[in-house]
């Protein structure tokens, strides 16, 4: 009988980028491939219906508050389907206040795109920059694989407990 490790290991654990994700994150120590997801550019392979994470930078996510809007809240909508799902953004709480973008959206109306999303159940991570943004989805992927993986752990034992392992010539 194939046991289980004891513990998942982040080297174990293969992350999805989208292919259409044009600035990918460093996501080591995950290990990384490209395919075409659904929803979000960012999940982990055979947990592709349940994690979906979506990166923006503040330039990108200036356009989904305004002339992209519409297909942004659709995304959005299809993000709050996922137990896993986040935004993560490469800026700061204090950048969206600050408002020094050229754009006809204030950063009132940022923030209260932001607190709106976030008030309908997607968690935003305001990441500062894109390589925080990178260790932060690295972070929350290899958090959701483990937990997976830990219930999985749990449920192979329960099923398992009190089953004799198959020795070489014993009757089944």
């Amino acid at each position: 009988m194939t046991r289980l490790p004891a513990e998942l290991k982040p080297e174990s654990v293969t992350a999805i980028v989208d292919t259409r994700e044009q600035l990918p994150l460093d996501l080591s120590p995950l290990q990384s491939i490209e395919g075409t997801l659904t929803t979000g550019d960012y999940s982990v392979r055979g947990l592709e219906h349940v994690v979906a994470i979506e990166r923006k930078s503040l330039p990108d996510l200036l356009g989904c508050i305004g002339q992209q809007r519409e297909r942004f809240d659709r995304e959005v909508q299809r993000l709050l389907a996922y137990p896993v799902r986040a935004l993560v953004v490469e800026a700061t709480w204090p950048d969206v206040e600050a408002g020094d973008w050229q754009s006809r959206i204030t950063p009132p109306a940022a923030l209260g795109s932001l607190l709106g999303w976030m008030a309908s159940g997607l968690p935003i991570i305001m990441a500062g920059d894109h390589a925080r943004a990178g260790r932060y989805v690295s972070r929350l992927l290899f958090i959701a694989a483990r937990r997976r993986w830990r219930e999985s752990r749990a449920l192979v034992d329960e099923v398992t407990a009190g089953v004799q392992p198959e020795h070489e010539g014993a009757i089944t």
